[in-house]
């Protein structure tokens, strides 16, 4: 909880306790439909980041798709290859999950995150990311 405490500090983003342990408990308490959190440790076992990976479909894919939404390193840990790791999980969850491929999204901004990216071999998407609020 203090990573995704953490990552939602760096988006800007107001904690709900209830609402983050919610989705936390709905990972963990069905992983096969909804998705998986995975941790990075470091050398003492302390946990220094996170990746969450949601199941979704696509058509265009003809397949299962895996949707890496959430990556957070804690910044003590940036550089230590946690990122790479943690991607490289990701991508072996995805694909012994039956997902065609996995994707993700960073912000514009976020240029340390797209070195990342980058380096491990990501592919920028012609897609454009749109959302309406149902709020």
């Amino acid at each position: 909880m203090p990573l995704v405490r953490a990552y939602l500090r760096f988006y800007e983003v107001s904690d709900d306790a209830a609402r983050t342990e919610a989705l936390c408990r709905a990972l963990l308490g069905d992983p096969d439909r909804e998705g998986v959190q995975l941790l990075a440790r470091d050398a003492s076992g302390t946990a220094v980041g996170f990746a969450t990976v949601y199941w979704t479909w696509a058509t265009t894919r003809l397949g299962r798709l895996a949707v890496m939404n959430d990556l957070f390193v804690d910044p003590a840990a940036r550089g230590s290859g946690a990122a790479d790791a943690l991607i490289r999980a990701c991508r072996d969850l995805a694909r012994d999950h039956g997902a065609v491929a996995l994707e993700w999204e960073t912000a514009p901004d976020n240029r340390r995150a797209q070195k990342v990216y980058d380096r491990v071999g990501g592919q920028r998407s012609q897609w454009l990311s749109y959302e309406l609020s149902t709020g």
